[in-house]
């Protein structure tokens, strides 16, 4: 019998935060190499045009990075939910939302650098994809898509639990729900 149960795993302020700091560094970084970029004789990196580029991108992809995580700070609601009907994701800038048990064919890790993920392959993408309005959230999702075969992951970066213990609690979880 399916226990009626739901599980609430908070955002981690201290790691959103030590995120929030990560992102800032590097905003200003770029923002260094856009307004005095560093001298060298290098035949690409001597090149200013180059660390304009770097600079440009870094303030524009961590400045994102931490508008976002600095809303996540303040945000009041649970990061992952796991209940009967399936995961209801907040833990990101591209949270899926309600993510339904029916739909999740299997939850996969997958990895960039050092950060490892879960990727929930799903049985209709395209719907996932279609209910995101904003702009952005949706091309992140798409890009997810099309590199790792699902627009929905999850990371336990900014969540209150470590990677081990949130892959085994939905894998469990999952077994027990489409068991019935």
């Amino acid at each position: 019998m399916i226990q009626q149960e739901q599980i609430e795993i908070p955002l981690s302020k201290k790691k959103l935060f030590l995120i929030l700091f990560g992102a800032i560094g590097f905003v200003l970084i770029g923002l260094w190499f856009l307004i005095n970029p560093p001298i060298s004789s290098n035949q690409i990196f001597g090149l200013s045009s180059i660390y304009s580029i770097v600079g440009f991108i870094s303030v524009l992809f961590f400045g994102l990075g931490a508008v976002v995580i600095f809303s996540k700070i303040s945000d009041k609601k649970a990061g992952i939910i796991i209940n009967s009907q399936g995961i209801i994701d907040n833990s990101s800038g591209v949270s899926a939302g309600l993510v339904s048990w029916k739909d999740i064919q299997e939850i996969k890790v997958a990895q960039v650098m050092n950060q490892k993920f879960l990727m929930l392959i799903v049985k209709n993408p395209q719907d996932y994809l279609a209910r995101v309005t904003n702009t952005i959230k949706r091309k992140g999702m798409e890009i997810n898509y099309k590199t790792y075969g699902s627009p929905i992951s999850i990371s336990a970066s900014s969540l209150k639990i470590n990677f081990d213990e949130l892959h085994n609690l939905l894998v469990d979880k999952m077994k027990e729900y489409k068991s019935f």
